[in-house]
């Protein structure tokens, strides 16, 4: 177990914990406490048993941390069987995560396929705590997104949604001030930009914004029963590997 504070992931990890930590403690959240806790030790412990059997050696990985709160923060620990579904959530973030690869890399976001197969398997429900806290993800988001090369990704999907939703509240005669509340801000600034399962080059990762935005525009508009961030946001991943392929600049570089 190696961790260096001039790792991302660990800086991501230490925003997560001490957000939770605002959080718990402005409410007094002692469910949100307990909920981060579980997700963040079975999600270590899961990643942990398959390096053990795949690479005979126990690991605590940086990766498996930020999984672990992230779930935290999106499940809900007020639901029936709370502790079965963290735990599924867990499992199926980590399986997915060793076994669905192209090209030694995972497809889906960790967190997003864990929490959307808990959620049909099992009926679990989201929370997605803190999510309208936009004045402490913002800056957060903006320099993680830049630490990671992925404020294309922004670009994308932030110019998208706010233009999807607001010719939608031009047409529903809506004040365009609402607009910014349709964001789920702990997705975009957290889940969004996770690097490994996000585009490398600067057109696919616009264009990955864009795909997610669209998607997530349309599950909403259309009432389906699903998460839309969450499943907008894997149906995104599916085009990664093609829009990896995409060669061309758009800063002029």
């Amino acid at each position: 177990m190696q961790f260096s504070l001039k790792s991302v992931k660990t800086q991501l990890a230490i925003f997560l914990a001490g957000f939770a930590a605002y959080i718990i403690i402005a409410g007094n959240d002692k469910g949100f406490l307990l909920s981060l806790l579980v997700a963040t030790a079975v999600t270590v412990g899961f990643e942990a048993l398959f390096l053990l059997i795949t690479k005979k050696k126990v690991t605590v990985t940086e990766s498996s941390i930020v999984t672990g709160l992230i779930l935290g923060f999106v499940l809900t620990i007020d639901q029936r069987n709370w502790f079965g579904i963290y735990f599924a959530a867990a499992f199926f973030a980590i399986a997915l995560k060793h076994i669905l690869r192209i090209k030694g890399k995972h497809i889906f976001n960790p967190a997003a396929s864990g929490v959307v197969l808990a959620m049909f398997f099992f009926a679990a429900q989201t929370a997605w705590k803190g999510t309208y806290l936009w004045y402490a993800l913002l800056p957060a988001g903006l320099y993680f997104a830049y630490k990671m090369r992925k404020l294309e990704v922004l670009l994308g999907y932030g110019v998208t949604a706010l233009g999807l939703f607001a010719i939608q509240a031009l047409v529903k005669g809506h004040d365009l001030s609402h607009i910014f509340g349709y964001l789920s801000y702990f997705f975009i600034f957290i889940m969004l930009i996770e690097p490994k399962t996000t585009p490398v080059t600067e057109v696919g990762k616009i264009v990955f914004g864009v795909i997610t935005a669209v998607l997530i525009f349309v599950f909403n508009s259309s009432g389906a029963r699903c998460d839309a961030e969450l499943s907008g946001l894997l149906l995104a991943n599916m085009a990664v590997p093609v829009l990896s392929s995409w060669k061309q600049k758009v800063w002029g570089k």
